[in-house]
């Protein structure tokens, strides 16, 4: 599968809200400070597994379709992933 920027850099985002969590730490920052940084960077991390899923998701539905497959399965093993996630 292609990684597009666009996902590359949703991660780059999460990496960065991490690195944030770490120096506020390091800075002894409130706790609900911090709580809230970590649910930011879960909340972001989750949407950036939703986008990869569903492009890889019509990707292989695109191709099974072209060959004439049958795309039940791909897709309930795309929904478990989702659900795997969280």
């Amino acid at each position: 599968m292609e990684y597009t920027d666009q996902m590359k850099n949703r991660v780059k985002r999460v990496e960065g809200q991490v690195r944030a969590i770490v120096r506020m730490m390091e800075e002894e920052k409130d706790c609900r400070d911090l709580v809230g940084q970590m649910s930011a960077a879960r909340n972001a991390l989750d949407k950036a597994i939703a986008v990869v899923v569903s492009a890889n998701l019509e990707q292989c539905v695109r191709t099974q379709i072209d060959n004439g497959e049958e795309t039940e399965t791909l897709i309930q093993e795309a929904v478990g992933l989702l659900v795997k996630s969280r």
